[in-house]
């Protein structure tokens, strides 16, 4: 019972692998099944088609067969079809035979090209090989050359390098000297502010001086009225003991007299009032002084009856250039 089983189980494994082998053969039937399927569709379609005209083709067969044939015309066509094939083989075999003597040609001109081509080859080498007799001339002048290019390049680089460093300097200087112009710019615009603020205050200073200065002049000349010396005439009169003398122990005074007092404080006046403008002025002027004392000097001199003793002159302000 176990063989029969046995032998059932390997009969049944090997229709299984029969199977399988069959399946993997036939793909390619299946394939080539498939495109004639394809292939009987479009047939069919074709003729088809052709049925459809089977109607009008019938016709045109029906009179072809009816129509007698002509021997002779027929005859006529063929040997003309013949003539144009011998003419067309002729042809065929000229231009094989031109083929050839083509080739032939063309070999001999390439031969010719290779033995040119190795003659040139031989030369190339023999010239290779020579030396030219102005090589080595031209070697050293070569050599020069590069020398003298290396020179060239480091001159060249100096000279940038100087350029480039002169432009700094350049610079640096202009910059220095706009600097040097912003400052001096500067200290003016100081200087002169300064010097305006001194002048605003000096002429203060100066303008209560001068009120001084005239109040003092004032009661100067009125001490000088009141205690003025002898006039001539009463020098002419000490030689006149017996003649009485009429009038008070001051003294009339007389025209020149009044005539030289207005006089003098006009020069004083004059004089103060040219010392306000030289305090206005920020320099001092000694000119200014000396004509002032010439201009008392001769006030003095017209008026006579004035007394020797000159005005007392108001000390001028002491003035320096610190100040400024």
């Amino acid at each position: 019972m176990k063989t029969k089983g046995m032998e059932g189980s390997k009969i049944e494994e090997d229709d299984i692998s029969k199977f399988k082998f069959d399946l993997g053969s036939k793909i390619a039937d299946l394939k080539a099944a498939r495109q004639l399927a394809s292939e009987i569709t479009s047939k069919g379609a074709s003729l088809y088609d052709l049925l459809g005209k089977e109607v009008e083709l019938r016709e045109l067969r029906t009179e072809a067969i009816a129509r007698p044939l002509e021997i002779n015309e027929t005859e006529k066509v063929m040997r003309i079809a013949i003539k144009d094939i011998l003419a067309q083989v002729q042809k065929t075999k000229d231009l094989l035979n031109n083929v050839a003597s083509d080739e032939v040609n063309l070999e001999a001109k390439i031969e010719k090209r290779k033995l040119e081509l190795e003659r040139n080859r031989k030369r190339l080498q023999t010239l290779q090989s020579v030396r030219p007799a102005f090589m080595d001339e031209y070697e050293k002048i070569e050599e020069e050359l590069q020398k003298q290019y290396d020179i060239y390049l480091e001159k060249f680089r100096n000279l940038a390098y100087l350029e480039q460093q002169l432009e700094d300097h350049h610079r640096m200087e202009q910059e220095r000297f706009e600097e040097a112009e912003n400052t001096l710019r500067l200290m003016q615009n100081k200087l002169k502010e300064e010097e305006k603020r001194l002048l605003k205050s000096g002429s203060n200073d100066d303008s209560d001086i001068d009120i001084q200065e005239d109040d003092e002049s004032d009661s100067e000349l009125e001490e000088r009225r009141l205690s003025k010396p002898r006039t001539a005439i009463e020098v002419l009169m000490q030689g006149r003991p017996n003649k009485r003398i009429v009038g008070t122990m001051q003294g009339g005074d007389s025209d020149d007299d009044m005539e030289g007092a207005p006089a003098l404080l006009g020069k004083c006046k004059t004089s103060s009032s040219k010392k306000q403008e030289d305090s206005e002025d920020s320099e001092i002027d000694m000119e200014d002084d000396e004509e002032d004392d010439d201009l008392e000097d001769e006030s003095i001199a017209l008026s006579p009856a004035k007394p020797s003793r000159r005005v007392r002159k108001p000390e001028p302000l002491e003035e320096s250039d610190n100040d400024f």
